[in-house]
């Protein structure tokens, strides 16, 4: 479904400021799979995903979907099939346009590009009933402005747009990150049941390490823009977040109190 193949990137090469933000990466995932992806900051986690939708090129390295080369189409054309959540709430819809007018948006992303993009009433039917699963009463606002929804209610309704066309890759850069603890845990909750439901081939990106470990089957650790840890089914079931620390202090050599720090 996807695979990265000797994917470097170096920010401000032959600078002082010069940074190795991915370093002969490698990764290749099956279709349904759903890898949840943790590290200090800096580690390259999301330099993975922009390098995967497209915002970013890599300097060597080459990146496939669906075994077709996508390392150089650019990010407006992978849209058609990858989804992306953000962690800023406010990301990722039009928020002077209606619930309906995102959706409708949303909707057109993998069909034929037109000026129109009109809610008819089968449409708005379609829409309240994709909204009625969210369970947060949206599908009586279709009219109403994107701009005037909580966090927690846009952030569920980016979701919602991100995968109601069922993308070949879902990718999440910590968004739940920015909400507050009980809002988080419904978007936790929301994506697994949504991922689940369309068996989308998912990364996610978190600091959380409890949730980067009770969502998925599969889950990196990233360090210096290189995956140091790389586990999976039943191995990844027995983690605990001591096991996870323990981990990356026995890999990078240092105090596990500062890498509580670093990646939770």
């Amino acid at each position: 479904m996807l695979t990265l193949k000797d994917v470097s990137i170096t920010f401000n090469e032959g600078t002082l400021d010069e940074k190795k933000a991915l370093q002969r990466t490698n990764l290749m995932l099956n279709s349904g799979d759903f890898l949840t992806v943790i590290g200090s900051n800096g580690a390259g986690k999301s330099t993975l995903m922009n390098i995967t939708s497209g915002s970013l090129l890599p300097d060597v390295g080459n990146v496939y979907i669906e075994n077709k080369d996508v390392t150089f189409i650019p990010e407006y054309k992978r849209s058609h099939y990858i989804g992306r959540v953000f962690q800023d709430p406010m990301a990722g819809t039009a928020p002077n346009m209606t619930i309906e007018e995102n959706l409708a948006i949303a909707y057109s992303r993998n069909k034929r590009r037109t000026l129109r993009f009109g809610v008819n009433k089968k449409r708005k039917q379609m829409f309240k009933e994709y909204l009625e699963t969210l369970h947060l009463g949206l599908e009586n606002r279709l009219t109403a402005k994107v701009g005037l929804l909580s966090g927690g209610e846009r952030q569920a309704l980016s979701l919602l747009m991100a995968t109601f066309t069922e993308p070949n890759i879902l990718l999440l850069d910590e968004h739940t990150a920015a909400l507050d603890p009980s809002r988080a845990e419904m978007i936790t909750n929301l994506t697994g049941d949504i991922v689940k439901k369309y068996e989308l081939t998912t990364i996610m990106v978190t600091h959380n390490m409890q949730q980067a470990l009770d969502l998925g089957n599969r889950l990196i650790m990233m360090d210096k823009g290189q995956i140091i840890l790389d586990v999976a089914g039943k191995e990844k079931n027995q983690l605990t977040i001591e096991k996870l620390l323990n981990e990356f202090q026995r890999i990078r050599g240092t105090d596990m109190v500062n890498d509580r720090a670093l990646l939770g």
